[in-house]
């Protein structure tokens, strides 16, 4: 195991020795977790991506047969 010395803004250690604290871990330990994650995030990225660029493109059927206009497919309620 290798030890590595990390220098980080006054407010985040706070935090950090704080979230550390509430989930019953030293410092060290909830660093070294994030850290072990950080590979198999990766990895699972990875294969995600490759999964989604080995599907085929597929046609877009339009109600009856004609496209929208710009002004109906950005024309939501949620964005008034």
């Amino acid at each position: 195991m290798k030890n590595v010395t990390i220098t980080r803004p006054d407010d985040l250690a706070r935090w950090l020795r704080l979230k550390a604290a509430q989930d019953d871990r030293s410092v060290s330990r909830c660093i070294a977790e994030l850290l072990e994650r950080m590979p198999r995030r990766e990895e699972e990225y990875q294969e995600v991506m490759k999964s989604y660029l080995a599907m085929k493109p597929r046609k877009i059927e339009w109600p009856d047969g004609r496209k929208p206009k710009r002004e109906e497919l950005y024309d939501w309620p949620g964005l008034r």
